[in-house]
């Protein structure tokens, strides 16, 4: 009886024991931010060491746009060198001996690029003053006496090589393209030029040009895609990469001697970039492994791999090593987090992290880790997207959801951080960034899907995304929208011209809306690839204008039934300004709600701080509106809304 007693005693005490509080959700305990907080977050990028090694030379649009810094690489302050307030400042490189610098900048987004110097008293030079014309910078030569940088001010149709040397910054033509070549990296010896000729935007041809004999060597044997990557230390060999025979690029290895090439490297996905470094310790080898990149280091001399640091829900998304290969600079981050800067010391293994980019008001747990999906589509293919779920949404709590569609239209949706696609699933909006078929990354056969096929398969890819997002629990199958930039804009403009009744809303960003006018009208620069354009898209001064009217939205504009926000920037050298001004004005003899946000300092994509905040708010509030429904923020309605930066 006594242990009967005891063990009642015990079970009492046991069943009136207080249970422990559960710890609280992330939905419970998240907080929303305004989009000045999120667009506070600091975008870097670039990363060049000083001669002594002592600083990194890197951009960052901290200022409100960007400019450049250095950082010291043992820890510290980003100290400004630039302090632009219009034109955003981009750096190249230290100079090799001294603590001189490149940079690069643009006119508000013309994409009119120039190459300046920054003297180290401060003064700028303009090195590559021809008006109109681009430059772009090459690389250093072998013995760091002169750099190397493309132009097209002698044709503005095609690119030539220069060398500049540092003494008299005169440049002396090297390579005279006449045939409308993209050029590779020349050879330390300069004996050699990798040539690219396009034949269509997934294959091309590669030739080896002699600088000495002017010979023209054939690399590829079958139609394929190939682009050149780097030679060998030794100068014996020469390093591409090539889908011959497979779905995915490959690293080849073209020998000199006998003129053959043979296979180093195969992964089941795209290789897209191996370079050696300085003194040829390393080879460095990108893969885009499922729409992120997976980054090998090859120690030469013994075959195998370095250990890479590794992090806990984050990537090494990017690398660089100094000249004399002891430190190596990265950047790691991943969809929840921006990518910061980190110095590994290759020797003793240390790291040291040099940036901290996420606005200190943000609480890290409050941002998503975008999951890949697949899904089918209306014949069966796969279809890859990221999928953003935002953390307040549940069977109970059900949330609307957006589309987005890239750009290209061969582009790849990344799992890199957004702080748009942030902003909009911290505010209760689930996000599905289809990779539709066209996208770039999943092999050569689904990327040529969409040829000559733009606005009919590529677009029901995008239907059946938003009936995947419709099937979970989570989505209010009722308000589910569309949103993209450039190629994702007509994708968002067909969905509503050809599929009226399918999305709810549509956010187009500098969206194409005319085949025609904007295939006629691609910048001179792009001569090299307009025939292979016009293979994939048509030809609009041939019988496929007849096609690529019909499906060019802005003929079509009667159908629009839903409402529709546009925002476009007026330096717009790919989609014209007048694309966004005839949409507008075509929808909104409907009477569809319509808004136009134009920025008069802008190109293809906004970069500056403030136009940013004012494109995403203006944008969130219209999918308050008219997709989640809340009807107690007026926006302005009637004529177009074109804001000036400082409106």
């Amino acid at each position: 009886m006594k242990q009967l007693v005891v063990l009642c005693t015990i079970a009492l005490i046991w069943g009136c024991k207080e249970e422990k509080p559960s710890e609280p959700s992330i939905a419970e305990t998240m907080k929303t931010y305004t989009i000045e907080q999120m667009m506070d977050n600091e975008a870097i990028g670039g990363g060049s060491f000083s001669p002594d090694k002592s600083k990194m030379l890197i951009s960052s649009n901290r200022s409100g746009i960007y400019n450049m810094y250095t950082v010291p690489t043992s820890g510290g302050e980003m100290m400004p060198v630039t302090q632009s307030d219009s034109s955003s400042v981009f750096g190249i490189s230290y100079f090799p001996k001294d603590e001189r610098m490149l940079f690069r900048m643009d006119g508000n987004g013309d994409e009119i690029y120039h190459i300046y110097l920054r003297d180290t008293d401060g003064s700028h030079k303009d090195l590559t003053p021809d008006e109109g014309k681009r430059a772009s910078f090459y690389g250093w030569s072998d013995d760091k006496k002169s750099f190397y940088y493309t132009s097209n001010k002698r044709d503005e149709r095609f690119t030539d090589l220069y060398e500049m040397d540092l003494e008299s910054f005169t440049p002396k033509l090297v390579y005279q393209n006449n045939d409308g070549y993209f050029l590779g990296g020349l050879s330390d010896d300069k004996k050699y030029l990798p040539l690219i000729k396009p034949i269509n935007t997934n294959d091309s041809d590669l030739y080896l040009y002699g600088m000495e004999d002017k010979s023209l060597a054939k690399i590829n044997t079958n139609q394929s895609g190939n682009s050149p990557q780097d030679f060998a230390p030794d100068g014996k060999s020469f390093y591409y990469t090539s889908d011959d025979g497979n779905e995915f690029s490959q690293l080849m290895r073209y020998n000199m001697a006998d003129k053959t090439s043979e296979q180093v490297m195969t992964k089941s996905w795209d290789i897209f970039a191996s370079f050696f470094t300085e003194n040829g310790t390393y080879q460095v080898t990108y893969i885009n492994e499922d729409a992120k990149n997976s980054i090998e280091v090859l120690d030469v001399a013994s075959g195998k791999n370095i250990d890479l640091p590794s992090f806990d829900g984050m990537d090494i998304t990017n690398v660089g090593f100094s000249d004399d290969e002891k430190l190596m600079r990265f950047y790691a981050g991943g969809s929840h987090t921006p990518s910061n800067l980190y110095i590994y010391n290759l020797e003793s293994k240390e790291q040291t992290k040099l940036t901290d980019v996420l606005n200190n008001e943000i609480q890290a747990q409050d941002m998503v880790n975008a999951e890949v999906i697949r899904y089918k589509s209306f014949d069966g293919l796969e279809i890859p997207a990221i999928y953003y779920k935002p953390h307040q949404a549940s069977a109970e709590t059900k949330v609307p959801a957006m589309v987005w569609v890239h750009g290209g239209p061969g582009g790849q949706s990344r799992q890199n951080f957004s702080s748009l696609i942030q902003y909009m699933v911290n505010h209760g909006y689930a996000v599905l960034a289809v990779n539709n078929r066209g996208s770039s990354g999943y092999g050569k056969t689904f990327y040529k899907m969409d040829d000559l096929n733009h606005g009919d398969k590529d677009l029901k890819d995008c239907v059946e995304g938003k009936n995947w997002l419709a099937q979970q629990p989570e989505i209010d199958p009722e308000k589910i929208g569309i949103i993209g930039g450039s190629y994702g804009g007509y994708m968002t403009m067909a969905a509503l011209t050809f599929t009226p009744e399918e999305f709810d809303v549509g956010v187009n960003l500098f969206g194409v809306t005319n085949w025609i006018r904007t295939l006629r009208s691609i910048p001179p620069w792009w001569e090299a690839q307009k025939e292979a354009l016009y293979l994939e898209l048509g030809d609009p001064n041939s019988a496929d204008s007849v096609r690529l009217r019909e499906i060019s939205p802005l003929f079509h504009t009667e159908k629009v039934t839903k409402p529709l926000i546009v925002l476009q920037g007026s330096k717009d050298p790919r989609v014209l300004q007048v694309e966004s001004d005839e949409i507008v004005a075509g929808v909104r003899k409907n009477g569809v709600p319509v808004e136009y946000v134009l920025f008069e300092d802008e190109g293809h994509g906004f970069v500056k701080k403030e136009n940013q905040i004012k494109a995403y708010s203006e944008a969130l509030k219209f999918l308050d509106i008219h997709l989640k429904g809340d009807k107690g923020i007026p926006i302005e309605d009637g004529d177009s809304m074109k804001m000036k930066p400082d409106a």
